[in-house]
């Protein structure tokens, strides 16, 4: 779609936060096609892939083939997940346009998923920042569980703000808040991005939800009544967290696409195409998604009617 800027900006994070946990291995050349056809959508951001241990998350170790063998379109941010400052290298050889640091507002959480200490992580962040800046690469840093741990429950409000805050001191470029596990709700989602929003300007402010307990479309309304214009989803609603039990996929690119159409927000995406590419991910991973519109079509495709009506029409 082209014309005036989108009223939403939707970034894509099937081919990372997607396909991490998927048990069948997805074929090199078949990431690489998957990103490509993203990219002819006209997504402003991917995220294409995560510099990790191999062992820690084997379904993501050709990152680095992934990332050489992708076309590159010159409107697009292609962005690497990095944990610190070896994965941050990796990415930067690798090219990557963008590189995402995580770490957890619950600190239990980010032992079991990257098994450091908040102190350790924020030291790891300088580092990844001083790399990227080197080479004059961005740097956006996300607040995992922002919305609450699986171990820990609820995060302070006045936490996530001081982790946002201190995120920006180290020099990051922009900020993400991740509702890892899907414990987000709108009234909740209304109240922390209502403080975030005094300290990060909304163009640099990602939110991240997960569709675990079936909110995450609301979960986005709210956000966006409140101030925030930049959302991540996966295509098909593909996702989940290996270090959060029961935490399922992220909200579904297709279905957020639709409600925001349907409700008259511009995303500068062509709907039909995004349904036609979630039609191949069952083939692609071996079994069926959670996204509703690519099974059910779009609200106003019609059906012919029955064989005994048009008899009689």
């Amino acid at each position: 779609m082209t014309g005036s800027p989108p009223d939403i900006r939707i970034q894509e994070v099937a081919p990372r936060d997607g396909l991490q946990n998927e048990m069948k291995w997805v074929d090199t050349a078949e990431k690489i096609r998957l990103i490509n056809s993203l990219s002819a959508i006209g997504f402003e951001r991917i995220e294409v892939s995560s510099f990790v241990s191999a062992k820690a998350v084997p379904a993501l170790r050709d990152a680095a083939e992934v990332f050489a063998g992708i076309d590159r379109r010159p409107s697009t941010i292609y962005t690497a997940l990095v944990p610190n400052r070896r994965g941050a290298e990796r990415a930067l050889a690798a090219l990557a346009d963008e590189l995402n640091f995580v770490m957890s507002a619950s600190e239990t959480h980010n032992r079991a998923n990257i098994n450091m200490t908040h102190a350790q992580s924020f030291e790891a962040l300088s580092e990844v920042v001083r790399s990227a800046h080197a080479v004059g690469k961005l740097v956006n840093a996300t607040v995992a569980t922002a919305f609450g741990c699986p171990f820990e429950g609820m995060q302070p409000f006045e936490k996530v703000c001081r982790i946002v805050k201190q995120y920006f001191d180290h020099g990051v470029g922009g900020v993400t808040l991740a509702d890892t596990t899907g414990m987000a709700n709108p009234r909740q989602v209304s109240q922390l991005l209502s403080k975030v929003l005094l300290l990060v300007p909304a163009d640099k402010l990602t939110i991240h939800f997960h569709n675990t307990r079936g909110l995450g479309l609301v979960n986005v309304l709210a956000a966006y009544a409140t101030g925030a214009r930049r959302f991540d989803a996966a295509l098909g609603g593909l996702g989940g967290c290996p270090f959060a039990p029961g935490a399922t996929g992220n909200v579904c690119t297709e279905d957020l696409v639709n409600l925001c159409h349907e409700t008259g927000l511009r995303t500068g995406l062509d709907l039909q195409r995004l349904i036609d590419l979630s039609l191949r991910l069952p083939v692609l991973i071996g079994h069926g998604v959670p996204g509703q519109v690519a099974k059910a079509g779009r609200p106003l495709d019609l059906h012919p009617l029955p064989e005994r009506l048009r008899a009689v029409s």
